[in-house]
């Protein structure tokens, strides 16, 4: 294993500007990636959202957890429905729309599916997890 750490070091020293290229390319890929999947917002920051401009809460995980406790007032399409069923959100494109996930990783996906149809979305910071560890209002069915 150190033979292979001395390879990996040897190889920078060599060509630290392929490295440099390579982190550069790296940083302008999640950039992109982020932008491409709109803002991520807090709970207070969703709260505002919902309270102050409409949006509407979508939940993406599947029946079982959204069962477990969601926002009030969600919709949940789950992520492996989305795409058949994004027609159900047609009527709320001048909504911003939260997406919810468990984590707050899966909705980045969604979100840029989404945008590409024109809607305006923003991801919750932290997901369902964050949420309830701010002791936030939770709906179980």
């Amino acid at each position: 294993m150190t033979r292979i750490m001395e390879q990996v070091f040897e190889f920078i020293g060599n060509h630290w500007w392929l490295v440099a290229i390579w982190g550069a390319f790296m940083a302008a890929l999640l950039l992109d990636n982020k932008h491409r999947s709109g803002a991520s917002v807090s709970p207070a920051q969703a709260t505002q959202l919902i309270n102050r401009e409409d949006a509407i809460v979508v939940d993406i995980r599947d029946k079982k957890e959204f069962s477990g406790g969601h926002l009030a007032n969600a919709r949940n399409i789950p992520f492996a429905e989305l795409a058949k069923r994004m027609n159900e959100l047609n009527a709320h494109k001048d909504h911003p729309i939260v997406l919810v996930c468990k984590t707050g990783t899966t909705v980045s996906v969604a979100a840029k599916m989404l945008k590409e149809k024109g809607f305006n979305t923003v991801r919750l910071a932290g997901g369902m997890m964050e949420w309830s560890a701010q002791n936030l209002p939770v709906v179980r069915k």
